[in-house]
């Protein structure tokens, strides 16, 4: 039963393969094969299809009698390929196999696969079915593997499908991630290895309208040394700048460029909405073919697919920094409210407690009341000012921050500063120095008073507050320049640099770009042990720049300290003081150390 039930089903298939193959030429095609043909034991065509029948000039009408006739298109080893054709016929096996067939000067590799039709059950096969494809093409008769470097018709055809599979390919692997990285270097990978390049790069500018791009991913061969990361001036390379200028891509013969001998590169610009945003660059030895139009078109199909990726997967990255630095915005907004409720509250809560003792009439005598009350005072004004710095910061938020500039004396704002930080310095122990130029005359700022006692304040209480031992040290320096600073259309002689320079816990290197960073503190827990809304610092960048200065802090780290300079216009240069009166006024203190 089941050699009668495989002979029933062998002798199905037979029938409907005859079917098929009794068709005209025409119908060959249908069976999705490049190559089709049918052939009797003694290796006459029946039948015959092949794409590329016209590029080799056969008449297609009359093909089957051309080629039994002529005998031009036949395997080179034809006893081996009989001997091959019969023994499938004998064992009703189908065989694979690549096999070179000649047509007048020209060789062909191919891959067959050669399966037996037997027309009836029990009727021995007489005929074959050859199915196959085009593996390479050449002239050269005797040496069959060396490429010619005028390719024919059938050789472009053949590179013209393999680059656009590659081009199909390419595409394929770039729409499958949005990493930059893996998009450039998987292109140059594809492209290098399919197209046996000596190098591949791609190159990016590193700022926009720059004159150079560096190379972000490369495939080379071994014997050459690496330009991955390196700068391409783009002014020397023709091929670069006549790529992003005309958006086409441009092929060039050099010496020896990106490795040695003559050597042909082909650079085509990467473009999204037609601006470039990269360049890719190839190069192949002089020996190989000759770029066709369609295979230029191609390479620019190619470019464009991969600038579509590149600003993609652009504004992916940027999204995604963006959303990274929302949700950390929205983090430290959150800490710093929750901190700041705290800071309310500790005050609020000490001046109900002090007012609530003298209301209750818990004061022992009228001392103690007014003690009471001082502190209740004291709070408040805490309370104010921890009030006032976010009005501040919400008006430099929504740029409302408007200043009044006018002449400041710089000695007046100076003792104005010590009366109201020395007694807190002494209060801790703390020393407390303040030392202006040696001058004949005064020192006058372009500034706004009170917005600049603010900043010094703020900036001298936070060194009171970090600093546990040792002192405070305030100083002003001139800094007269050549070039006259301008603020607001008016010049300026020079700049004063204001010092705030303490002894106390100082900043790790890692933590100081957060100091002045808004809603952030390098410690924003809520034990932690120093007080405070965060806002100081970032306030006093603000107030300086939008009164034409700058804010620069310095530490060298835990325990080493810490130093915040700040300059303001100099209103008119004043008078130095001569050398020889130097040993007597080389500077004012306007402090002891207490």
């Amino acid at each position: 039963m089941t050699i009668t039930a495989n002979s029933q089903l062998t002798n199905v298939f037979s029938q409907n393969l005859e079917s098929l193959t009794s068709k005209t030429d025409g119908s060959l095609p249908t069976l999705g094969a490049e190559l089709v043909y049918m052939q009797d034991g003694a290796g006459c065509y029946l039948t015959f299809y092949w794409q590329y029948s016209e590029l080799l000039g056969l008449n297609t009408e009359k093909i089957v009698d051309e080629l039994n006739q002529t005998q031009t298109f036949a395997p080179v080893d034809k006893v081996t390929y009989l001997e091959r054709l019969h023994r499938i016929l004998t064992s009703l096996v189908p065989e694979r196999f690549q096999c070179w067939f000649s047509y007048h000067q020209e060789l062909f590799e191919l891959d067959l696969v050669i399966s037996p039709i037997m027309p009836s059950l029990g009727t021995s096969a007489t005929t074959v079915l050859v199915m196959g494809r085009l593996v390479q093409a050449t002239l050269n008769k005797k040496q069959v593997r060396v490429a010619s470097k005028t390719p024919t018709q059938i050789e472009l055809a053949i590179r013209s499908q393999q680059h656009q599979k590659l081009v199909n390919r390419i595409t394929r692997n770039i729409r499958r991630t949005l990493d930059l990285d893996i998009i450039w270097q998987q292109t140059v990978d594809s492209l290098g290895k399919a197209l046996r390049l000596e190098r591949c790069v791609i190159c990016r500018p590193d700022q926009p309208c720059s004159s150079k791009v560096k190379v972000m991913a490369e495939y080379h061969q071994p014997e050459l040394k690496s330009m991955l990361g390196s700068d391409i001036d783009i002014a020397s390379e023709p091929a670069f700048a006549q790529a992003l200028a005309t958006l086409q891509p441009v092929v060039m013969e050099v010496p020896g460029y990106m490795g040695s001998g003559r050597e042909k590169t082909l650079v085509v610009a990467t473009c999204y909405q037609d601006q470039a945003n990269g360049l890719i660059a190839l190069n192949w030895q002089d020996e190989c073919y000759t770029l066709t139009e369609s295979e230029l078109e191609l390479a620019k199909e190619a470019a464009d697919q991969l600038g579509t990726a590149i600003a993609h997967a652009t504004l992916y990255k940027e999204l995604e920094a963006a959303r990274q630095k929302a949700e950390e915005a929205s983090r430290l907004k959150s800490e710093f409210l929750a901190n700041v409720s705290h800071e309310i509250r500790t005050p609020l809560n000490g001046m109900i407690g002090f007012l609530k003792l003298i209301l209750e009439g818990m004061a022992d005598d009228p001392e103690e009341q007014n003690q009471f009350l001082a502190e209740a005072h004291n709070l408040s004004i805490h309370l104010l000012n921890i009030i006032n710095d976010i009005l501040d910061i919400a008006k430099i938020e929504a740029g409302k921050m408007e200043l009044a500039y006018a002449p400041v004396k710089l000695d007046e704002l100076f003792s104005h500063v010590e009366g109201f930080m020395r007694p807190q310095a002494e209060m801790r122990n703390l020393s407390f120095r303040m030392q202006m130029p040696a001058t004949s005359d005064e020192i006058i700022v372009q500034s706004n008073y009170q917005r600049l006692l603010q900043v010094m304040i703020n900036l001298v209480g936070n060194a009171i507050k970090f600093t546990h031992e040792g002192g405070v040290t305030v100083s002003a320096d001139l800094v007269l320049k050549k070039a006259k600073p301008n603020f607001q259309g008016q010049e300026f002689p020079g700049m004063v640099k204001v010092r705030v320079a303490d002894t106390g816990i100082g900043v790790s290197l890692d933590k100081q770009d957060k100091l002045f960073q808004l809603f952030s503190q390098v410690d924003g827990s809520r034990t932690r042990q120093y007080g405070g809304t965060g806002l100081g610092l970032a306030i006093s960048q603000k107030l300086v720049e939008a009164m034409g200065g700058e804010v620069h802090f310095y530490s060298l780290g835990e325990g080493l300290g810490s130093t915040v300079t700040f300059t303001v216009p100099l209103y008119q240069q004043p008078v130095m003081v001569s050398s020889g009166d130097s040993d007597s006024t080389n500077s004012t203190e306007l402090g002891v150390r207490s």
